[in-house]
Parts: structure tokens; C-alpha cells; sequence
């Protein structure tokens, strides 16, 4: 990653039995497992090597663990926006169960009955990039699978739908930035050690 840009660091939160088992994990606040405070707090070197003017989490216990396991407790802003997709009623259900009950469900296409569309996610994402853009430095957040997904084409100035076309493992790490003034992607799902910069 060159030297100097701003950048955008993502960390998707740790393990929860959810996370484990599939399950979708909208407004459930689940704490981490102690595998996911492990893997937490083996963020804070690789984190410590950066200097954020803005570091935001989602309020759920999840993010907020993950964050303050990771170093970085003492400077966190709450950010509801952060929060994960509302999946109204497939919370808790993992994919299979969802296409049994409807066949040919698309995250992307059809949003969650009772919960959100992939456009008001995307509006969310799209006040989250902006926040970033302004801050005077490097910015953090600390959130979820499918809101880093939308992020992530929010950031790339893509339809919302493309989402779809990229995944996070527990406790990943990704950065986004600037070349040539233009929106980019220079790391995706590390979970190991970040490269030096």
C-alpha cells in the first residue's frame, strides 16, 4: 500500500456462535466466543501500526468487543449506521433454511421481509463513506459482514447489488483507499498479519 494516502480500515468483528454456525445475525447482540476474543486481541499489533483520526463501531456488543480487544476501546464513536443488515424476519436463520422458506432469495434483490432493502443499506454506507472521506486522517470501523459488503460498493462507487461479489471472514481485516484519485481496494479479508506500510 503506498505510503501517505488516507485509508479506510474495516474490521469485520470476531467470532459468535452465529458467525460459527451460518446464522444471519442482524439486531442479535451475541458476544464474541473466547476463540473471538482470542483472535480480537491478535488484531492489536497489526492495528497499532496505523494512526486513525476517526474510529467508529457498530453499537452491537460484537463490534464493540472486538474493537476494544484490539486496542482501540478508549477512542471508539458509536455509529448506528455501522449496524449490521436488519434481516427482520430471517434473523437467526442460516441460508438453507431461508431458500426452503423462499426459494431463489437474493440478499441483494430482495432485501428481508420485516428488515431492510439493499437500498437502504446502501444509503447508510453511503453517509458511512462520506464521514471517511471528510475525516482529517485515516479512519477504522468496526462492524459486520453484509455492511462491510455494502461498504465496500458503496466505496467503489458500485450498484449495491455488488455486494454480492465479495465475502469476509470472523475478525478480517480490509483496507480501502485512494490511487490516483480514485476509489480503490488494496487489501480484502487479511486474517493474518497485515502487510508492513
Amino acid at each position: 500500500m503506498p505510503q501517505g494516502a488516507k485509508q479506510v480500515w474495516l474490521v469485520r468483528h470476531a467470532d459468535t456462535e452465529w458467525s460459527r454456525s451460518g446464522r444471519h445475525t442482524g439486531t442479535t447482540d451475541l458476544p464474541l466466543l473466547p476463540e473471538g476474543q482470542a483472535k480480537a486481541r491478535g488484531l492489536a499489533s497489526a492495528l497499532s501500526r496505523a494512526d486513525f483520526s476517526l474510529v467508529l463501531s457498530s453499537p452491537l456488543q460484537r463490534a464493540v468487543a472486538t474493537a476494544r480487544l484490539a486496542g482501540l476501546g478508549d477512542r471508539i464513536e458509536i455509529a448506528r449506521t455501522l449496524a449490521e443488515f436488519d434481516y427482520g424476519t430471517f434473523e437467526g436463520l442460516t441460508s438453507d433454511q431461508i431458500h426452503a422458506q423462499w426459494p431463489g432469495w437474493d440478499l441483494w434483490r430482495d432485501g428481508c421481509p420485516g428488515g431492510e432493502t439493499p437500498e437502504h443499506v446502501a444509503a447508510r454506507c453511503a453517509r458511512l463513506v462520506q464521514r471517511c472521506i471528510e475525516a482529517p486522517g485515516n479512519a477504522i470501523l468496526f462492524g459486520h459482514g453484509h455492511i462491510f459488503h455494502a461498504f465496500a460498493a458503496a466505496w467503489l462507487e458500485l450498484p449495491a447489488s455488488r455486494g454480492r461479489s465479495v465475502g469476509l471472514k470472523a475478525g478480517s481485516v480490509s483496507v480501502l483507499g485512494f490511487e490516483h484519485g480514485n476509489r480503490v481496494l488494496w487489501q480484502w479479508d487479511r486474517v493474518d498479519q497485515l502487510e508492513g506500510h
